[in-house]
């Protein structure tokens, strides 16, 4: 079985390795995302506390009205109060630009773009406005897209391609290659006795060129192994729907898809003018007063409701509550909390925190980092082992058989 294991290793190592080990580098660099670019533009997310804050719509308007034909998105207010408000608009694309992406999207082969998702995207919001919440000033227009780490990010999940893309299939199924290649690697690896135990735990710094890299490769990849199926699992969950499944089947509980999940609807008068955000904001009191942030979603509609996703204080990340508020009455329409959902809803709101590092905060971040930043040394190390196997063989000489001497038989006196 071990052989059957080794070989199931090899040839999947072999087979994707230079797409996992960039997979590994890009996913290094994207850890500390959010904590550098706080860094590098402190201004953008910070500002000095100048009093009571503005209404959330005049803020918005003052937005609408520096960005023409903009379209507002959603608003997401934090409770600290030295952050800056963050007001996510969208911004139509110049027609030049798409019919210059449309060929391109036709070359990649696989890239069928379904209408609902072309719909989808247009719905994204594609620019982002901090504004200063006492003064109403936008402090900087951010456009994630045009910036380098976004163009890794669309590395690691597409190879710069896009959805359903070749790059995109190409990743997935590397990734689901990994979490084989880390399996069968903790499968070679169990020893058989307590002896060998103690030499796959430990690093042999002093041993030949050989042994260092052999050793490398074992003994990183035992202390590493349940972190990286962690990480992997949780690629694929996002990648598959199998997967996503499979998640759902092992807790227990049953599969919602997002297009299911519908929001309640005002109940329309007629006449009657639609409350303004801050009514909205004081329906929900405490809830979002006491909040960590809040993310508000506007009505599209004249039946649509306002929408809010709550983070509570010392929650984990995206682990948040929804609320619905009819935009003529101000009333509760409806609301689902995320501790009243089942495991495997709850597992899978935050997935991309788990994948990201980022669930607990810089701790799981450091480990996060650590994690992939070590697993660059599985590819180089399997492939110079995997060197060294195939010289020994070419090197090794048959051996020649001995002939057979006749003995002859002593007189006995």
């Amino acid at each position: 079985m071990k052989v059957f294991f080794r070989t199931i290793h090899l040839y999947l190592s072999l087979a994707a390795g230079v797409i996992i080990f960039c997979s590994c580098l890009t996913g290094t660099m994207l850890v500390f995302e959010k904590e550098i670019q706080q860094t590098l533009n402190h201004q953008r997310y910070f500002i000095k506390p100048q009093g009571k804050r503005l209404p959330v719509s005049a803020l918005t308007a003052g937005v609408l009205k520096q960005i023409p034909k903009s379209k507002l998105a959603t608003v997401t207010v934090y409770d600290d109060p030295e952050r800056t408000v963050e007001v996510a608009v969208i911004v139509p694309e110049k027609k030049e630009k798409k019919q210059a992406a449309e060929p391109k999207a036709e070359k990649h082969a696989g890239a069928h773009i379904k209408k609902d998702a072309k719909s989808k995207d247009a719905e994204r919001s594609n620019l982002t406005a901090y504004v200063n919440p006492y003064t109403g000033q936008v402090v900087d227009l951010f456009n994630r897209r045009q910036t380098f780490l976004y163009s890794v990010e669309m590395f690691h999940r597409y190879l710069l391609g896009g959805k359903n893309s070749v790059g995109d299939w190409v990743i997935s199924i590397s990734t689901l290659f990994f979490l084989v290649i880390l399996i069968t690697g903790v499968i070679l690896w169990w020893p058989k006795t307590k002896a060998i135990m103690k030499q796959r735990v430990k690093i042999k710094w002093g041993g030949s060129g050989k042994r260092l890299t052999h050793d490398l490769h074992i003994v990183t990849g035992f202390y590493t192994s349940i972190f990286l199926i962690i990480i992997s699992s949780s690629g694929l969950i996002m990648t598959f729907k199998w997967a996503n499944s499979t998640l759902f089947f092992l807790t227990g509980s049953k599969y919602i898809a997002k297009e299911d999940v519908r929001a309640p609807l005002s109940a329309y008068q007629p006449g009657v003018a639609a409350i303004s955000p801050e009514a909205a904001i004081n329906a929900l009191g405490d809830k979002v007063t006491e909040a960590e942030n809040y993310t508000i979603r506007y009505p599209r509609d004249t039946a649509a409701v306002y929408t809010f996703n709550v983070l509570k204080k010392g929650s984990i990340e995206l682990a948040t509550d929804t609320y619905y508020i009819d935009q003529y009455s101000g009333k509760l329409a409806g609301f689902a909390l995320y501790a009243d959902k089942s495991l495997g809803q709850r597992i899978r709101g935050v997935i991309k925190p788990i994948h990201t590092g980022s669930i607990y905060g810089w701790p799981t971040q450091v480990l996060a980092f650590m994690i992939t930043l070590v697993s660059l040394i599985f590819p180089v190390t399997g492939v110079m082992m995997w060197f060294n196997r195939t010289n020994k063989k070419k090197k090794k000489k048959p051996v020649r058989r001995r002939e057979a001497v006749a003995i002859q038989p002593v007189a006995t006196i």
